[in-house]
């Protein structure tokens, strides 16, 4: 695939003697957004995590196989795993500000980055917020408090301060799990935004939501691949049997 921004082959991640991803394979295109579907447990989150090694925080992981975002294999030895977290952000299921005012949490990721030029730290927020979605609503009380926001405001808060240090890929694992309808529907709307500059990866439990954000869908069972491909497809005429039993709730 001549535009494919990640590409999995023949990888597998243990926790010591525990297996949690078996073998897989798959491409994932630039400016796209997949989506990973599964029951619970099934290695979503944990798949999600290998894209920018953030399983390296666990004790206990190895991993096998290759992992390359832009023909470079992350887990090479000369790889920095900070640059690499750099290049792909993460939003998380809970929304989590850090204890500072809106403008401090967004400015945050560029300050320890070694940044110090406040005009351009200035420019960088208020373009992060206008592209999470969220300058309109925090450009008059930047120096409020981040937990003075809702919860569907401090997820896209969170989003904000992701896009603050320029990645190229946004891994979201279940990024609207804790909001309600309205909120979801703008995180939703955004995502659809956001691909435009980004490459997208979100785990969701939501198969509704799955269908309405992702282009590609990739179905996972017990650390697994089962199935990818064009989300019109696995939800309408998915190849595998056991892909098919779980969309239409037979079981999960």
């Amino acid at each position: 695939m001549k535009d494919s921004k990640i590409k999995v082959n023949g990888f597998n991640l243990f926790y010591g003697s525990v297996q949690a991803i078996k073998n897989i394979n798959l491409t994932i295109r630039a400016n796209s957004v997949t989506g990973i579907i599964g029951p619970s447990g099934c290695g979503k989150s944990t798949f999600l995590r290998s894209l920018n090694r953030m399983n390296d925080v666990i004790g206990n992981v190895r991993t096998e196989g290759r992992v390359e975002i832009d023909a470079e294999n992350i887990y090479g030895k000369e790889i920095d795993v900070v640059d690499l977290r750099r290049k792909v952000g993460m939003v998380f299921q809970k929304s989590n500000p850090f204890p500072k005012s809106i403008f401090e949490n967004v400015a945050y990721g560029l300050r320890i980055n070694g940044i110090r030029d406040r005009n351009y730290i200035q420019q960088k927020v208020e373009k992060s917020l206008q592209d999470s979605a969220l300058w309109n609503e925090v450009k008059d009380r930047l120096n409020s408090s981040a937990f003075d926001l809702s919860g569907g405001q401090q997820q896209r808060l969170c989003i904000a301060r992701a896009l603050a240090v320029e990645p190229e890929i946004l891994l979201m694992d279940e990024p609207a799990s804790a909001l309600d309808p309205t909120a979801t529907l703008k995180i939703e709307e955004l995502i659809h935004e956001l691909k435009k500059n980004y490459t997208i990866i979100i785990v969701t439990h939501n198969m509704q939501q799955a269908a309405r954000v992702s282009d590609f869908t990739a179905f996972f069972m017990l650390g697994e691949l089962i199935e990818i491909g064009l989300t019109s497809t696995i939800f309408t005429k998915p190849g595998k049997k056991m892909t098919e039993d779980y969309i239409t709730g037979r079981f999960g």
